[in-house]
């Protein structure tokens, strides 16, 4: 539902964007219904991940995002904003496995590796040939990441790794993961990048085994991973990660594809239970005559156009480099429990029909729980822009 009264985008943000971005925008739109949402409730009933979908996705011309060169498309911020916007208008995990390959692991390769290895494994990235990962969080250290345990050591032209990652997204079928870990000498967190051999195979050394039963994006697979004295060569350390700094500086570029994420989580739903009190009928007339479901809408109409707007901002100040850590954080923070509400009033209209899953709703209500949890949770986000405000950390 993109045009009338019951549009999602009621200030026609839409209307700024450039003829490029408008045909981005409708050739992922075209992809989401014609590839994604046939396909996608089975999947996510099951808690597998649609790799027929690799090849669509490939010629989408989205892969690498904002990155240039070496086969990727140099997307501005508010280009790569409306692909996540409409990928996870049609779902949450597929628009999650497109982030951790493209702007985690691609981006951290191109951030703070070297010419060498931005030359060698970018290309087949940006076409899907070889999938990518991103392993920071641990099982103890999420919000704490700064503080994580995996250990490097020298070995004369190796580095050991020992360790435990915990939810990291494609981590059991990637071909390219990177890996954080401190370095043993000099108490640093550097960066390592883990390929396949030539039969497609992790060496023994890292251990993934995907974490079953969760609530929601269960169409991605995220893994626990346990490292033992995993040898990785010093061709393979990322040339420009020395401290977790430069690890800050990828979370920093990344948070804004959250909260454009739960934008098109909050779209989906809105059009989704404006389309349904339009169509249901009780007590002899459909219920968007009510005005408990009129007032509904319109507040989840306000606050959806509070999160364009913010997101929309967000993307102006990066293309022109004005947009600081606790900027984004703000953005997420708020976006994430604007899209939480939304998600949760609409499916509160369609009652018991919101239940199942052949509605969407149940996939999208579950996905933005976790959006709201990963790439930095509300209250850790809270907290970021508390200090800004402040010049008071409360992290200690």
């Amino acid at each position: 539902m993109d045009h009338g009264q019951a549009s999602s985008d009621y200030f026609r943000l839409d209307d700024e964007l450039s003829a490029d971005e408008i045909t981005l925008r409708d050739r992922i739109r075209a992809f989401v219904d014609t590839d994604i949402l046939p396909i996608i409730n089975d999947y996510w009933e099951r808690a597998e991940f649609p790799h027929e979908l690799r090849p669509g996705l490939a010629k989408l011309g989205i892969i690498g995002g904002t990155i240039t060169g070496h086969g990727c498309p140099g997307l501005s911020r508010r280009a790569a904003g409306i692909v996540s916007r409409e990928i996870a208008r049609g779902d949450g995990s597929i628009n999650t496995y497109i982030g951790v390959h493209s702007s985690l692991c691609m981006g951290t390769i191109d951030m703070l590796g070297s010419d060498e290895q931005r030359a060698r494994l970018l290309p087949d990235m940006a076409t899907l040939e070889r999938t990518g990962a991103f392993a920071l969080t641990e099982p103890d250290h999420g919000s704490d990441s700064v503080a994580l345990e995996t250990s490097a050591r020298r070995d004369g032209n190796d580095w050991v790794l020992n360790g435990h990652k915990r939810w990291i997204g494609n981590g059991d079928a990637a071909d390219v993961v990177v890996i954080f870990a401190r370095d043993t000498e000099d108490g640093h967190v550097k960066g390592f990048i883990l390929e396949k051999d030539d039969a497609g195979k992790h060496p023994s050394g890292y251990q993934p085994t995907v974490i079953t039963g969760k609530m929601g994006k269960r169409a991605i697979l995220q893994s626990d991973i346990v490292i033992e004295e995993l040898r990785i060569p010093e061709a393979n350390r990322l040339a420009n990660c020395n401290s977790f700094h430069d690890v800050s500086t990828v979370l920093t570029a990344t948070r804004g594809g959250a909260a454009w994420e739960a934008v098109g989580h909050a779209m989906a739903a809105y059009e989704i239970a404006a389309a349904y009190a339009a169509e249901r009928i009780q007590f002899g007339k459909p219920i968007a005559s009510y005005q408990l479901v009129q007032n509904k809408l319109a507040n989840m109409l306000a606050e959806l156009t509070a999160m364009q707007l913010m997101c929309d901002r967000m993307s102006e100040l990066a293309d022109t480099g004005r947009l600081t850590g606790p900027m984004a954080s703000m953005v997420k923070m708020s976006t994430a429990q604007k899209a939480k509400w939304i998600c949760s009033e609409a499916r509160d209209m369609l009652a018991g029909n919101g239940v199942l899953i052949e509605r969407h709703i149940a996939r999208h209500l579950t996905d933005m729980d976790i959006v709201s949890t990963y790439e930095g949770t509300d209250s850790i986000q809270s907290l970021l822009v508390g200090r800004d405000i402040t010049g008071i950390s409360a992290f200690k």
